[in-house]
């Protein structure tokens, strides 16, 4: 349908038309395939350029024929210029005979003498018989008209995406589950109440936390978050926990409601792999630095029973343990932030996230 519309414009607005539209998509798609390194679309943005050239090759073509009009026009339209004095003389001569031949033929003389003065005075300006061509004066302007037309449409869509809100393409960070309908284990509901995953996600999946991880322009990709309670314990210590990733860094942040204090596991590091332990002091609280490797687990859901490798080796990172009370009376707040390059941000990071996740959880008073 589209296609027949064209076809019924005139020669000089289909031309233009099919050139600025040729000629717009056809750079659009050789950029688009030289920032995107597409073959595909690079042979597809060819294929327009060259129909545009082969428009703008038929476009002069005719240019030029409009400017020397073919020799056979110029004598058809001679032909019909020296015929066209031939009625006078028709008319002249029937005159002459109607009337009486003595009175008449001063009179018939002169007029055919006259006649004859003014077809030699016409014969240089002959106007051009009725089958010679109309110069069509306004076709420069249909195809500059209809050039700027369609050119400034094609700069609108070139120009569309840059200047269009972004609010509605640029992707949301990832938000925390939702999980008010589901039941706590019993450990939740001791006094004073232990805090939840999902609170503690809501305090963590926040803007600052990709300020603070050195990433302002990243989102979350991925935020989860999880009600256990501690292994070995019979579901008596509430272990909330959430994770947040990023592109570059993943944040883990747990508290753990048992009656292990900051100095007795500073102690415990001693004989475990932790390195580079710093004990500090954090909103008043006491709390340690160190650092250990996570580890990588590969599970193989291919067709040989599911097997899959042994546990190994993870990236290094890098944890904050803070206790949950200023006293150190037993329990603490970590959080944990590694990246799959190995590379670790600043301790002070981990410093920034636990003075705006610390307020959110409840201080654990007495036992």
């Amino acid at each position: 349908m589209l296609g027949f519309l064209i076809r019924l414009l005139p020669f000089w607005v289909r031309e233009p038309l099919l050139i600025a539209i040729g000629s717009v998509l056809g750079i659009r798609i050789m950029y688009l395939a030289v920032t995107d390194h597409d073959l595909v679309a690079a042979g597809l943005g060819v294929v327009f350029l060259v129909f545009t050239a082969i428009r703008v090759h038929g476009v002069i073509r005719a240019l030029r024929a409009r400017r020397n009009p073919s020799p056979a026009a110029s004598g058809d339209g001679a032909v019909a210029d020296a015929g066209a004095p031939a009625q006078p003389h028709a008319q002249v001569s029937s005159q002459v005979q109607a009337q009486p031949s003595v009175a008449v033929q001063p009179q018939a003389t002169s007029q055919t003498q006259t006649q004859t003065q003014t077809q030699v005075q016409a014969a240089p300006g002959a106007r051009p018989g009725p089958g010679a061509p109309k110069k069509d004066h306004n076709a420069w302007g249909q195809a500059v008209a209809a050039l700027a037309i369609f050119g400034a449409l094609g700069a609108a869509l070139w120009l569309a995406p840059r200047f269009a809100p972004s609010g509605d393409n640029t992707p949301q960070p990832a938000s925390c589950p939702d999980e008010t309908h589901e039941e706590l284990p019993k450990a939740f509901k001791k006094k004073p109440k232990p805090v939840t995953g999902d609170e503690l996600c809501k305090a963590v999946n926040r803007p600052y936390l990709a300020e603070l991880l050195g990433t302002p322009g990243e989102k979350a990709t991925t935020a989860s978050s999880s009600n256990n309670t501690g292994p070995l314990t019979d579901g008596k210590v509430a272990l909330p926990e959430t994770e947040v990733g990023f592109d570059t860094y993943t944040v883990n942040v747990s508290a753990t409601y048992n009656d292990l204090s900051i100095d007795q596991y500073v102690k415990l590091m001693k004989f475990g792999n932790e390195s580079d332990v710093k004990t500090l002091k954090v909103s008043g609280r006491s709390a340690v630095l160190s650092s250990d490797h996570t580890m990588k687990l590969e599970i193989n859901l291919g067709g040989d029973g599911g097997t899959g490798g042994p546990v190994q080796q993870g990236p290094l990172a890098r944890t904050l343990s803070v206790a949950l009370d200023h006293d150190d009376r037993g329990g603490y707040c970590e959080i944990t932030v590694w990246s799959e390059s190995g590379a670790l941000p600043n301790d002070s990071a981990l410093l920034g996230i636990a003075e705006k996740v610390l307020p959110e959880i409840p201080e654990r008073t007495g036992r």
